[in-house]
């Protein structure tokens, strides 16, 4: 006897996806037949969110929740979270609309949840043992390696990939962080939600995926993106190192107080 799946929700976040959405949701659908999706969708210009009714409207695991304009990726997916949480979903997960997230790699980061019922989060990896990209270009390759080095040498993060946005997360998770102080976008976004996963000290898995290029619309990544990810990244990892310090010098501190007072008895 199998016991029942976890509850899911798929977040997909929309802007200018009209050409690229309906395929995505059918070889979701098809990989993940028990999971509902949530597509956020801010008021594009190209006519994603009608696309996205108008297939909800045949398909009863499919919903769409309308934002009056582009607010950003971070938005769209606490705006997704609160939906789930709100209807006691089980496990949340995110995921792109243009077609870069394979549907077909979902069901074995799901796996993770049931194998480790201790894991808080599974990261779809492309930099670990396994993962890796096509068609992708080497600009773009140079900036995620460089940018998940930078996050790991400055915060600490034991991951091979702390700024991908294929990933799951356990509700409970979601719920113990405070989803209203979040406010970064694209790979920052990704970094912070990751960061305060394990801050808290909870577990964190990765999985080799395949990241694929998108083969129509225009990439969201943008100079202001990047910039943002360096400059937070920067000033949490300068305030988790100056926490080390101060913690290593109380402990020194403490062993020479302890010496000093063994040596007057």
């Amino acid at each position: 006897m199998t016991s029942q799946p976890l509850t899911t929700l798929v977040v997909i976040p929309t802007y200018n996806e009209s050409t690229t959405l309906p395929l995505t949701l059918d070889r979701l659908r098809e990989a993940v037949p028990y999971a509902d999706v949530l597509v956020v969708d801010d008021n594009s210009p190209d006519g994603t969110g009608a696309v996205a009714d108008r297939i909800a409207a045949q398909d009863s695991q499919v919903h769409v929740v309308h934002r009056e304009g582009k607010q950003g990726l971070g938005t769209a997916y606490i705006a997704g979270f609160r939906w789930g949480l709100e209807r006691d979903y089980e496990v949340l997960v995110e995921m792109d609309a243009d077609g870069s997230h394979r549907a077909i790699d979902l069901p074995r980061i799901l796996a993770q949840l049931d194998l480790y019922p201790d894991a808080a989060l599974v990261l779809g990896s492309r930099w670990v043992s396994g993962g890796r990209t096509e068609n992708w270009p080497a600009s773009r390759q140079a900036i995620s390696r460089v940018g998940n080095t930078y996050v790991q040498l400055a915060l600490g993060l034991p991951l091979g990939d702390a700024t991908g946005g294929f990933r799951a997360y356990r509700a409970n998770a979601l719920r113990a962080l405070d989803l209203g102080s979040v406010a970064s976008e694209g790979y920052c976004f990704q970094v912070d939600m990751v960061w305060r996963i394990h801050q808290s000290g909870a577990q964190i898995i990765e999985v080799p995926i395949t990241f694929v290029e998108r083969e129509a619309g225009e990439s969201k990544m943008t100079g202001g993106i990047v910039r943002e990810a360096l400059v937070n990244v920067t000033v949490w990892g300068a305030k988790h190192r100056a926490l080390q310090v101060r913690d290593l010098t109380a402990t020194g501190f403490g062993h020479l107080k302890d010496a000093v007072q063994n040596l007057r008895h």
